[in-house]
């Protein structure tokens, strides 16, 4: 059911882009963010997070790096202005300009056939970038085996080419790929682990400092994170930052629904942080313990922990 509806080209108007330019951009996201930006080329991209002190993601990126002194952020719009208020803080004598350039950019999400028909090659590895004349490309996590890509382009650039997608089914395909996005109902809700960011190349843990370095550490070198990111399915409406509750518990949630769409048949799909104790015991719910049940699906990934 998958491959048969989501393939083609979808605008996404719910994200925007965070531009940093100057002879420091690189090294300035490196010390912000959980992944590896100095090393980063133009033959790749990166899936990273920025966390408070605590450790908790307040916003989550794909990056890319189209020149040698420029990077590209694309980011749930909701959280924009934000994230990019709370990075200007810290910029201080470093060599660069942070801004909004969403107007400048357009994005588009490609799945199946739209990928080879705009020059990229299906099986590319995730968070694989490739120019295309003035646009770029990054290969993402593919969607019960359909395969995937960000399109990152001038705005006045023409549409890559392939059928019209519609983007309410390329949220849900984004669901299928087990990756999260963080949008403005969870920021702060959960440490990079609780939506498996180790585990889909999201954290590096060799880099050195970031804002919440100690706490992402410690909780992966000492088995201290007590929920993961779960994908599931239920056949009532679910929205981002919705609680989870065990069914014989109606007064302590034990998880959050981190990201949800509904799917061509009907059926929702969303990805659920849960704490894996109450995972195992099964019967969960969202909204409340009598809430639309939700049923547990195989993550596409083994988490890393299990490798």
């Amino acid at each position: 059911m998958t491959a048969a509806f989501l393939d083609g080209v979808a605008p996404l108007p719910d994200w925007g882009v965070i531009r940093a330019q100057g002879p420091d951009a690189a090294s300035f996201l490196h010390g912000q963010l959980t992944q590896d930006f100095s090393l980063l080329d133009t033959g790749h991209a990166r899936l990273a997070a920025l966390c408070s002190p605590k450790g908790r993601m307040l916003a989550s990126f794909i990056g890319i790096k189209p020149q040698p002194e420029l990077v590209l952020l694309a980011c749930s719009a909701d959280l924009l202005a934000a994230t990019l208020k709370r990075l200007s803080i810290y910029v201080l004598r470093a060599k660069l300009k942070l801004d909004d350039a969403s107007a400048q950019y357009a994005l588009y999400g490609l799945a199946g056939a739209a990928l080879a028909q705009n020059g990229l090659d299906p099986a590319a590895a995730p968070f694989t970038c490739r120019a295309r004349d003035a646009a770029w490309a990054v290969t993402l996590h593919p969607a019960d085996g359909v395969p995937r890509a960000l399109w990152i382009a001038p705005a006045d650039s023409p549409p890559p080419e392939g059928e019209p997608l519609n983007t309410t089914h390329w949220h849900w395909g984004e669901i299928r790929s087990g990756v999260a996005t963080v949008s403005a109902p969870v920021v702060d809700a959960f440490v990079p682990q609780m939506l498996n960011y180790e585990s889909v190349d999201g954290i590096n843990f060799k880099k050195g400092c970031y804002p919440g370095q100690e706490v992402v550490a410690r909780s992966q070198y000492r088995g201290t994170v007590k929920r993961r990111a779960y994908l599931i399915s239920a056949d009532g409406p679910l929205q981002a930052g919705d609680e989870v509750f065990a069914a014989g518990d109606a007064e302590q949630p034990v998880g959050t629904v981190a990201q949800a769409a509904p799917g061509p048949d009907g059926r929702w799909s969303a990805l659920v942080s849960v704490q894996i104790e109450a995972l195992n015991a099964g019967g969960l719910r969202a909204g409340s313990a009598r809430g639309v049940a939700l049923t547990v699906e195989p993550l596409p990934y083994p988490l890393l922990q299990e490798i």
